[in-house]
């Protein structure tokens, strides 16, 4: 690690006003589709997309997509009636295809940096509930920052889920970005995020290089530093979901990162209410989550197979029974077998995988597979 600190700091500084300035300039200007990226931090592939999110996204308009430049897709399960905030909603895609997903009551948020981004957004408003033959819109877009939510108008504990694809590592102060989230999340709710990771902290002539700071290297946080971050502002441990590897196609700016290494990782990060201590115990899976219904990928290390018992640990105990997805499950008694007409599962703690590098080692020997995905990493269309 060196003996700097860690890649993020929590007083906003000159540079911060100069880095917000030129990755506007950046995505605003200098690119104008995602084939002018220098890097694939932007396209990069994760897992497949359900068919009702497909159907969803079929449903945009195509002003709203085409402003999107092509990047992954960042959604997470259970979603009806939820209240979700998008962190750098561009021109809206995600919150447009989120909206049909909540339903009428639920209601979707989007803020981005960039006016001309949230015009394009707000443009739609009427078309889409026309669309999904709503009554009322259920989608709102601010301009406004993202560390800077409370400005927005934001309220304290008022969404169930918080989303984010590629946009945290273009801020500076991650911390406070982190903040304002736990802040704005109800207790149970959930930070779903994909982002960029370094394999070690970054050297000064990286995290000061303007192209590498727009195509999501610059700014990227030390991998172990999230989890260090997630402590110290009350989330549980993150928990990763997919990665995968980072290649640069520009030779000069290859030699630039020289031995330093990066990832897009998806994570969840959850913020429970204060509660009394938990043990492991069994679960199973209802399959009542839609598009779920055989089976639920929660993370790298927990799939849950509708009517199959699962040995889970305390803290995936906690998150269980605490969140959204405890309508989906059956949880045991503390220690105690439940009964299933299914297999039964038990995750040995040297299993866990926590290191985003790992999994995307895991995931290069699967590439070939690869298909329409949820969870790229990073997205233009959030910052253009």
């Amino acid at each position: 690690m060196g003996t700097r600190g860690p890649s993020y700091h929590t007083v906003a500084t000159p540079r911060d006003a100069e880095i917000r300035k030129d990755v506007q300039t950046y995505y605003g200007q200098v690119l104008k589709k995602s084939a002018d990226l220098q890097t694939n931090a932007c396209v990069t592939a994760a897992r497949p997309v359900p068919q009702h999110i497909r159907e969803a996204l079929q449903n945009v308009h195509e002003e709203v997509s085409l402003r999107y430049y092509g990047c992954g897709l960042v959604i997470p399960e259970c979603l009806e009636n939820c209240w979700i905030l998008d962190l750098g909603s561009g021109s809206g895609r995600d919150c447009y295809a989120l909206s049909q997903l909540v339903g009428e009551k639920g209601h979707v948020t989007g803020i981005d940096m960039t006016e001309g981004q949230v015009e394009v957004a707000n443009k739609y408003i009427e078309y889409h509930m026309e669309k999904y033959g709503f009554q009322a819109p259920n989608v709102t877009f601010i301009h406004g920052y993202i560390e800077k939510l409370e400005e927005a108008g934001i309220k304290n504990e008022s969404y169930d889920i918080v989303i984010s694809n590629c946009v945290i590592n273009l801020v500076p102060d991650k911390r406070q970005v982190l903040q304002e989230v736990y802040r704005v999340l109800k207790h149970g709710g959930e930070l779903y995020f994909s982002d960029v990771y370094a394999s070690l902290e970054l050297p000064e002539e990286i995290r000061t290089h303007k192209v590498l700071w727009g195509e999501c290297l610059g700014g990227a946080l030390y991998w172990k530093d999230l989890s260090i971050l997630a402590k110290k502002i009350g989330f549980c441990p993150p928990r990763l979901v997919t990665a995968n590897f980072i290649t640069v196609q520009n030779k000069e700016l290859e030699n630039m990162i020289g031995d330093c290494r990066f990832v897009s990782a998806t994570f969840r990060l959850f913020k429970l209410p204060k509660t009394g201590p938990t043990q492991k115990c069994q679960v199973i899976y209802n399959g009542g989550i839609t598009g779920h219904e055989k089976e639920l990928i929660f993370d790298a290390n927990f799939t849950f197979k509708k009517d199959e018992a699962v040995e889970v640990d305390e803290e995936t105990v906690a998150i269980l029974k605490n969140s959204r997805f405890a309508q989906g499950f059956l949880i045991g008694p503390d220690g105690e077998k439940l009964p299933t007409c299914g297999a039964y599962t038990a995750l040995e703690v040297k299993d866990v995988i926590t290191d985003p590098f790992e999994l995307a080692g895991r995931s290069d020997s699967a590439e070939s597979r690869s298909s329409p995905a949820v969870g790229g990493c990073c997205s233009a269309k959030k910052c253009s």
